[in-house]
């Protein structure tokens, strides 16, 4: 029994569409605009009205943080509601350039098999724990780092919480009581 060609067609063009569609949404490239930390302080500095900063730090060799660039960065609400309230930041914390910030050049350490970049140790205040994000205010103070794989929903939530300025009125405790 013969094939139509008509229906290889159709299931070829149906299989091709559902292929482009798993990579669309699971692809590592998000929506999000990345920046570089000087990229973004320059903006949070000369821009008429300033965005908070957003840091995510990462390895190369981090599981948990290409899960969470493929599933919560990736996830097209949390993309819009970053682009919109933060400059965002991705630094690889064994990047090896130096990086100069407020006078200060912070470099590269290496350390047995891998090292660290001193300003990426700083931001983590010292907790070098992968994937974890900071959250820092209009004038570049650290408002919260946030260690560890976030899912979309419950990433969006702390999110909004320092995005919205909702930090300023509440504690985490009774802002999560409330959302939940």
């Amino acid at each position: 029994m013969k094939t139509p060609k008509s229906l290889i067609f159709v299931f070829l063009l149906g299989f091709g569409l559902l292929v482009s569609s798993f990579k669309i949404y699971n692809n590592n490239e998000s929506n999000i605009n990345w920046l570089t930390w000087e990229e973004a302080v320059k903006k949070a500095e000369t821009d008429k009205n300033p965005k908070k900063i957003f840091v995510d730090v990462y390895t190369d060799w981090c599981g948990w943080c290409k899960k969470m660039d493929r599933d919560t960065f990736n996830h097209p609400e949390v993309s819009a509601y970053m682009n919109e309230h933060f400059y965002m930041v991705k630094m690889d914390a064994e990047g090896k350039d130096p990086i100069t910030y407020n006078g200060k050049t912070f470099n590269y350490v290496p350390q047995g098999k891998r090292g660290y970049h001193e300003l990426a140790a700083a931001l983590l205040q010292g907790r070098m724990s992968y994937p974890t994000v900071i959250f820092l205010n209009e004038k570049q103070q650290i408002l919260s780092p946030v260690p560890g794989y976030q899912k979309a929903d419950n990433f969006l939530k702390i999110a909004k919480y320092f995005g919205n300025n909702i930090y300023l009125e509440k504690n985490w405790q009774d802002y999560e009581a409330e959302t939940n």
